[in-house]
């Protein structure tokens, strides 16, 4: 590398840092947050479908249903919270209220013995992502700069899924534990309920980092100014949607990565450790993508991460070997670094400033519900339904593929109009 190359490299990085350390308070405050409940999340939810599967012999069919009734149950919550929190101006509490009631609900794992217990605590759990997902999204974007939204949700992201990496490193450690004391690494109902007892104590600190921190943010709008309504919401909003829906429909939970890797002979061990690789990637890839994001516009970083996942998807349809599905679910954590923070911080640079709350419910509301019916797609294409046998485990991914190939299409051919939205305050 040249003297040039290596100051140039040094001067960007510094230039990130910078950037970095001017956040915002709140930004700060909610990305702990988020980095505490994903300990505890994703302890306990990555090993649940291997729960409901090995522990108690569910089939894929149900695992898919319950996976996308749980989604569906907080859909129209994150729409009403949403406006709620426009209506009153108010983000702060909503937020709280949700993430105490997902930590309430995470003990009842622990006596959970039959798929029916399993879904109601997941209900009871997405209840509460419903209620302070769209307060808190807007939350974010109510703190920074257009300049700054990238960055912002992506610091965010990478909050997130480092919570979720040491979370399944955890749940690894106890696993290892165990295997040392009973020798076996396959999950049994003692090593699922050391599991949610640990994952406590991360969330109640989630609950207080949040109510202590966090400051409220100033009101956005007025009860007359906020209806729940696309018009309201604008045309560039309806179209965003149309295709992020289309995309959805074919990105069904990632409980069947997980299957589809036990499918092909992974251990438990070796499961949890691809999880934490891909949340590492994840992690890794969010911030330099918000940032990047900033600087080339947020449909380009996209429409990068909805090819990066056609691909993996297809390569999930076609693996035969532990090492292919380790080397897919890994490099999977770029298509969520790329897409899922910038397709937030696109949402406020094409929607009212004082409509936030609400369009973050809607979207958040829409893919909630459409994970539903990909989820349900999921299962029958994967294991069938009376005596249709179904596809096997390539079909959901064949499938994904393709709706996610469409998408990308949707996404280059429209060209968003913005003349006569106001998105920052006068």
């Amino acid at each position: 590398m040249s003297e040039s190359n290596s100051d140039q490299s040094i001067e960007v990085e510094t230039t990130m840092v910078q950037k970095i350390k001017h956040l915002p308070r709140n930004i700060w405050v909610v990305s702990v947050t988020s980095f505490f409940m994903d300990i505890s999340s994703e302890m306990v939810l990555n090993i649940l479908p291997l729960y409901l599967s090995t522990v108690l012999g569910v089939k894929a069919n149900i695992i898919g249903l319950i996976e996308g009734v749980a989604e569906a149950t907080s859909s129209l919550l994150k729409l009403f919270s949403g406006w709620l929190s426009d209506r009153l101006g108010t983000r702060k509490w909503l937020a709280v209220a949700g993430y105490g009631l997902s930590a309430i609900a995470k003990p009842f794992f622990y006596i959970a013995n039959s798929w029916g217990a399993v879904a109601g605590i997941r209900w009871a759990d997405r209840v509460g992502k419903g209620i302070r997902t769209a307060p808190r999204d807007a939350l974010v974007a109510d703190n920074v700069k257009p300049h700054q939204r990238g960055l912002a949700f992506g610091l965010h992201r990478a909050a997130d899924t480092a919570g979720a990496m040491l979370g399944i490193l955890i749940a690894i450690l106890i696993v290892s534990q165990i295997k040392a004391r009973a020798g076996t690494d396959t999950l049994t109902r003692d090593t699922f309920q050391t599991i949610v007892l640990v994952s406590m104590i991360p969330a109640l600190l989630a609950v207080l980092v949040l109510a202590i921190g966090t400051r409220e943010s100033k009101p956005t709008g007025s009860a007359k100014a906020v209806r729940v309504t696309f018009k309201g919401l604008g045309k560039p909003f309806a179209m965003f949607m149309l295709i992020v829906g289309l995309f959805d429909l074919g990105n069904s939970s990632d409980a069947f990565l997980v299957l589809r890797a036990e499918n092909v002979g992974m251990n438990l061990i070796n499961i949890l450790v691809m999880l934490a690789v891909f949340n590492l990637v994840y992690a890794l890839i969010s911030t330099p993508a918000g940032i990047i994001s900033d600087r080339i516009g947020r449909r380009k970083v996209i429409i990068g991460g909805w090819t990066v996942y056609a691909l993996i998807y297809l390569g999930f349809a076609l693996a035969k070997t532990p090492v292919a599905i380790w080397l897919l679910y890994v490099t999977y954590g770029i298509y969520y670094g790329m897409a899922y923070g910038t397709a937030k911080a696109m949402i406020s640079d094409i929607v009212p400033y004082n409509m936030r709350g609400t369009a973050f419910g809607t979207y958040n509301a829409i893919l909630g519900i459409l994970d539903f019916p990909a989820s349900l797609i999921a299962g029958l294409l994967w294991s069938g339904l009376g005596g249709w046998q179904g596809f096997g485990p390539s079909g959901p991914f064949f499938f994904g593929a393709g709706m996610a190939a469409l998408a990308v299409l949707m996404f280059i051919l429209w060209k968003p109009d913005l003349s006569g939205i106001q998105t920052e305050p006068l």
